[in-house]
C-alpha cells in the first residue's frame, strides 16, 4: 500500500487529494517516461456523489496495480513506492493523468 496523493480534482473518487475508491490501476505497459502512464481508474465527476460512496471515505493509503513494467517500483504488477503522485488538475479522462512518481528501470 502507497501513500496517494492524487490532483486529479474532477475525478469521481477525489474527494480532498485522496482516492475513495479503495484501490487504482495505473496504465502505461510500454511508458518509458511519466507522460506515457496514466491513471485508468480515472472517472470524471458527473457522478461524484453516488461513486465516492465506494469506499466509505478518502483514504490516503491505497492498493496500486501498475501495468507499467518499465518502472522500478513495480513488481508483479503492483506498484512498491512508498509515496505516488497522481497529476491531473483539469483531466476530463484518464489520458489526461500521469502517475508522477514513475521511474524508469
Amino acid at each position: 500500500m502507497a501513500d496517494l496523493k492524487c490532483s486529479a480534482l474532477n475525478c469521481t473518487y477525489n474527494k480532498e487529494k485522496y482516492c475513495c475508491k479503495g484501490d487504482i490501476m495505473v496504465g502505461g505497459k510500454h511508458a518509458t517516461r511519466k507522460d506515457d502512464t496514466c491513471c485508468e481508474s480515472f472517472r470524471e465527476g458527473s457522478n461524484r456523489e453516488t461513486l465516492t460512496n465506494s469506499t466509505a471515505h478518502p483514504s490516503k493509503t491505497i492498493s496500486i496495480d501498475c501495468e507499467a513494467q518499465n518502472c522500478v517500483y513495480n513488481s508483479n504488477y503492483k506498484c512498491h513506492a512508498e509515496h505516488v503522485d497522481i497529476k491531473g488538475c483539469g483531466a476530463d479522462n484518464c489520458k489526461e493523468t500521469t502517475c508522477a512518481t514513475f521511474k524508469e528501470k
